[in-house]
């Protein structure tokens, strides 16, 4: 996730530096964009999920294999000025994790391979509040970039569930909150304004349930469990 970060800030300030280098004018497309209060547009992209696990003693950490997963949404954006935007861009993330635990978990106990294993589905209804922040456009593009805070709800969390990982049933808490950070570049075309961009997201909340037996090999052991994740987002304005 930092390394593809770093590349896509390589890249945004390669090409602001190019457009200083050869700064002729050119002829600016939908010149009188921004210049809307409000704006409207819609987004889809990937995404891919992971887990940050705490521990309460030292055994091999919980692995987690991310999968990529799809990602569609809504944009309304409120113009400040020049350089500020207020964004609000609810959306549809699915994805899946799979948990892999070691066999040093259960210590003597029985167990099967299928117990060391947990796959965990997420359907996020995801709303994020965020403030763009863009640097003067050049020619037909301009760099941004992007934070806030947003809240989803997890409709495959699996909270109500009256079962638990004794029979097969890995839970999750509905409600996550988030914070986020992100980079891109809007680029002007003479129809539409079309920007990539690629954000990072940080869950504030512990998402574990515990299991009813306080000894569970699944969940005794795990201080917090905290959603981490990338999007890669293809928005069209």
């Amino acid at each position: 996730m930092k390394k593809i970060l770093i590349i896509l800030t390589l890249l945004i300030g390669s090409q602001t530096a190019s457009a200083q280098l050869f700064s002729k004018e050119k002829i600016k497309n939908n010149e009188n964009f921004d210049k809307q209060l409000l704006s409207w547009g819609f987004y889809l992209g990937l995404n891919s999920y992971d887990y940050q696990f705490n521990y309460e003693q030292d055994q091999p950490d919980i692995l987690t294999e991310t999968n990529l997963g799809f990602s569609v949404g809504l944009i309304s954006n409120l113009r400040i000025n020049d350089h500020l935007d207020l964004r609000f861009e609810p959306g549809l993330y699915i994805t899946t994790r799979t948990l892999q635990y070691d066999p040093t978990y259960f210590a003597g106990m029985e167990f099967s391979n299928a117990d060391l294993m947990r796959e965990v589905k997420s359907t996020y209804v995801h709303f994020p509040l965020l403030l763009k922040v863009s640097t003067k456009r050049l020619n037909n593009f301009k760099p941004f970039i992007i934070g806030g805070f947003s809240t989803a709800l997890n409709l495959s969390s699996n909270e109500e569930n009256p079962d638990d990982n004794s029979a097969g049933q890995f839970r999750t808490k509905k409600s996550v909150l988030f914070y986020e950070l992100g980079i891109g570049i809007d680029f002007y075309n003479q129809w539409f304004k079309f920007t990539p961009s690629i954000r990072g997201v940080f869950a504030l909340n512990d998402e574990l349930i515990r299991d009813e037996d306080p000894n569970s090999p699944w969940t005794q052991n795990v201080t917090t469990m905290k959603t981490r994740g990338i999007f890669l987002n293809f928005t069209f304005q």
